[in-house]
């Protein structure tokens, strides 16, 4: 048996360590595209580095709106596309329900960008 930390340990672990940054919360707008309104609440992981040169992009959901990043599990991860743009990235999902992935989903799937969801394996 493997004994190494995986995928979603690592992405547990620097969850815990980077404070959540919500610059977009729930209801808020797109800044570029108005009609774009977030869904959930919408930032980033401070200390972090994606390759925008941002911090990773992370979504919340309601299994983590009172809790504290080190408590908020990963859920699963969204790898976007933006032909636009012409870049790819990844999206880390914070306690987010089943319903609230395929929502977050959806507003990725639109327009010129298109999303991809893994969601993490539940323990058995």
């Amino acid at each position: 048996m493997n004994q190494e930390p995986d995928f979603w340990e690592r992405l547990e672990q620097l969850a815990r360590d980077c404070p959540l940054v919500i610059d977009r919360p729930a209801g808020s707008r797109h800044p570029r595209w108005a009609d774009k309104v977030y869904p959930l609440d919408y930032g980033y992981l401070d200390g972090t580095r994606a390759a925008d040169g941002g911090g990773i992009d992370a979504w919340r959901g309601s299994l983590a709106e009172n809790a504290q990043p080190a408590s908020a599990a990963v859920t699963g991860v969204l790898v976007t596309l933006d032909s636009r743009k012409r870049d790819a990235e990844i999206k880390v999902l914070l306690g987010c329900t089943p319903e609230e992935m395929q929502v977050i989903l959806r507003f990725h799937n639109d327009g010129q960008q298109s999303g991809l969801l893994i969601e993490r394996p539940r323990e058995v």
